[in-house]
């Protein structure tokens, strides 16, 4: 059934139904979300959402997929219905969840995505376990740049999603308050849709007048830091087959720079990777999943990865 965390229905047309899936992991078990194909015998898609987001972040890539591929969505370990999880955090704790759900679920390879963070974990689970992936994707994440010389990692993390672990220590006295929050962000300005509400209201956690975000801010500092360098930085390198990187014009604050672009991109070295980087035009590091012609391009490149017309 569809729902969100206050009982309601998107009343979006169209938003596609989904399950929820309890899976076990070490320490616990994995919150899954789980939009069905129609055909049992359908590929399947494992969809990894950003460092402070959830499973719902897919919902609108759902819609545009409509049945053709089975869409496996977790929160990941710290967030979400996953929020109670306990650590070790970090990428490659994520990624070897990631393969503990493949191998519960008994999937068989799947194609392999991830938005923001997700795509550090998608790069780092095709290098980790490569015989569970039949292809990759990655959206507005997945390549490292070198962190200058002595600035402190957490710094560096706090200057790129500040806004966002500002909202971890946050309370809301209500579901609105935390509604009316999220429409003043500059990237959802025009985007707004019950699509997007009921991924933000995923997120929260509590009884009034205290809710607050699910998400551990132990969890985020672990995952932000670990983007940074060693063997997470250089999975991209390292990528057992051919991927595609899909890139946002604009940035988490819908600010002109994105935090990609074919500068910054040449300057990683991506020519020299696996990745074929391709940039989509008017969405921002956020529209490009939850806004509607950013998860259009988002599904065609997956069915494409999936072999489904």
């Amino acid at each position: 059934m569809t729902h969100t965390p206050d009982g309601t229905r998107p009343d979006e047309p169209g938003f596609p139904p989904y399950e929820e899936l309890r899976v076990p992991v070490a320490g616990g078990e994995l919150a899954v979300l789980r939009w069905p194909a129609a055909d049992p015998a359908a590929p399947v898609v494992l969809a990894l959402h950003g460092i402070t987001a959830n499973g719902l972040t897919w919902a609108r890539v759902a819609h545009h997929l409509a049945g053709r591929v089975t869409l496996l969505a977790p929160d990941l370990r710290g967030r979400g219905g996953s929020g109670t999880l306990p650590g070790p955090y970090g990428i490659a704790a994520h990624a070897d969840d990631m393969a503990a759900l493949v191998r519960a679920l008994d999937t068989g390879p799947v194609v392999l995505t991830g938005h923001s963070m997700g795509a550090f974990v998608a790069a780092l689970t095709a290098v980790r376990h490569p015989d569970l992936t039949s292809a990759l994707l990655l959206v507005d994440g997945g390549v490292s740049f070198p962190v200058p010389a002595g600035l402190d990692p957490d710094d560096l993390v706090a200057a790129v999603i500040g806004p966002a672990m500002r909202r971890l220590s946050m309370t809301f006295p209500d579901r609105p308050a935390y509604r009316e929050f999220w429409q003043r962000h500059p990237a959802f300005a025009g985007a707004w849709s019950p699509w997007v509400d009921a991924y933000i209201q995923r997120d929260l956690v509590g009884e009034e007048p205290a809710l607050r975000s699910s998400c551990r801010l132990d969890a985020v500092r672990v995952d932000g830091t670990g983007q940074l360098g060693g063997e997470v930085a250089d999975a991209v390198h390292r990528l057992p087959r051919p991927a595609a990187l899909l890139w946002a014009e604009r940035g988490l604050m819908d600010e002109p720079q994105g935090l990609y672009d074919e500068q910054r991109l040449a300057a990683a070295g991506v020519d020299r990777t696996p990745l074929r980087p391709l940039p989509v035009p008017g969405t921002n590091h956020y529209t490009i999943v939850v806004g509607d012609a950013g998860a259009r391009v988002v599904a065609e490149h997956l069915l494409t990865a999936a072999g489904v017309s």
